[in-house]
């Protein structure tokens, strides 16, 4: 009998160390689940924030480049306006008027001038 008692405990040995050996630690992995939901929904936020910074910089060059140009216009009217007042300033000389009164055959009465004061 202790040959079946041998036999016996061996095999309830084999079955325990099959059954520690069948038994399998199941490891978590590092990121749970919720931390990944987390993590995607930064770098979602921060791709976002990204792309928005990027835009309104584009915007400001953009309004910055059209200011530059409505400067420049404003800078070539006022040129242009400086000359045409030094012409009417040319034009309007007391010489000039009388040469084209005198062309065209006015002469200065002086009974009809008449003194005009603001």
């Amino acid at each position: 009998m202790s040959s079946i008692a041998k036999r016996l405990q061996e095999q309830q040995e084999a079955v325990k160390q099959e059954t520690v050996q069948t038994t399998v630690m199941v490891r978590k992995g590092k990121i749970t689940f919720g931390e990944l939901v987390l993590l995607c929904v930064i770098a979602l936020m921060v791709t976002a924030f990204s792309i928005k910074i990027v835009s309104n910089q584009s915007a400001i060059y953009e309004t910055n480049k059209e200011i530059q140009k409505v400067e420049a216009s404003i800078d070539n009217q006022t040129k242009v306006n400086n000359d045409l007042s030094v012409q009417v300033s040319e034009l309007s000389t007391y010489e000039r008027i009388w040469k084209k009164a005198a062309e065209l055959g006015l002469m200065l009465n002086e009974n009809n001038v008449k003194v005009v004061q603001e």
